[in-house]
């Protein structure tokens, strides 16, 4: 198995040049099946691994996070980057221990969002999440672990994409390797973003068909591509549809598009 070290420098060289796919499995399994198809790094999905605990995106405490990240980073021998919301805390000291806990598990990456988890103030107000970045950016000062400055306004309906920008810049500036605002869609929104805090890394984020593809995101010069919880929403809606169907029509067509039993077998049991 490769050191922390080592996954650490090859996830940063990926950021370099070029775009790369980073997917989002949601337990060991989907982990180390990506890792079998040839992906060069993955990313864990909050919204993916809350789903296959029962629970609402949002809802899965730290401590259940932080072991669940590890497994993930000790089940493969590539890169693992955190969805680590928003640090599990408001305030900048709160938000870096957890960021230094999350360290700990071996990531090569961590992203950190400007999103509250509370209704009444979803968005952080700008200077706070500046403070946010800039105290995790601290708390991993000699690790390696690369730093993603999540801007949620545009995802949540509060902020457009100039106020988006406006945010991804400064958290370039307070110490972020890699800037990611989710929810834009089309290919000229994406292209500013990328634009206004180059030369730093854009991460962009692809969750269904009818956008932008991997070409296009590398011509607009954004350096990955992740899917978020759409892998694993794409398993549920087999699930679902296969199950509906055997309940009210006795049927199992849906079952066609079913994983081959002995695929996986081989594969797990070559581990």
């Amino acid at each position: 198995m490769k050191s922390i070290e080592q996954k650490r420098a090859e996830f940063r060289k990926l950021h370099e040049r070029g775009c790369f796919a980073l997917p989002n499995p949601w337990d060991i399994g989907t982990a180390k099946y990506l890792e079998h198809l040839g992906f060069k790094a993955l990313a864990t999905t909050s919204a993916g691994f809350a789903f296959s605990r029962g629970l609402a995106d949002g809802s899965v405490k730290r401590d259940e996070m932080i072991a669940h990240i590890r497994e993930l980073v000790e089940a493969t021998d590539i890169p693992v980057n955190a969805d680590f919301e928003n640090g599990y805390a408001d305030d900048p000291n709160g938000c870096a221990e957890s960021a230094r806990l999350c360290a700990e598990t071996g990531v090569a990456g961590l992203s950190i969002e400007d999103a509250a988890d509370r209704k009444e103030s979803p968005i952080y107000d700008v200077g706070l999440a500046v403070e946010r970045i800039q105290a995790v950016r601290e708390a991993l000062h000699g690790t390696n672990c690369l730093l993603v400055g999540r801007a949620e306004g545009f995802l949540v309906g509060r902020e457009k994409l100039d106020q988006v920008i406006e945010r991804l810049v400064k958290y370039s500036e307070a110490g972020a390797d890699c800037l990611y605002a989710p929810g834009f869609k089309d290919r000229e929104s994406n292209k500013a973003i990328v634009e206004a805090v180059a030369p730093k890394p854009v991460n962009v984020l692809i969750g269904g068909p009818g956008g932008l593809t991997m070409r296009d995101a590398e011509e607009i010069g954004a350096r990955r591509v992740s899917v978020g919880g759409a892998f694993a929403r794409a398993a549920w809606g087999g699930f679902i549809r296969s199950a509906k169907e055997m309940l009210e029509k006795g049927t199992f067509d849906e079952l066609k598009a079913a994983a081959s039993y002995d695929e996986l077998q081989t594969l797990f049991r070559a581990e």
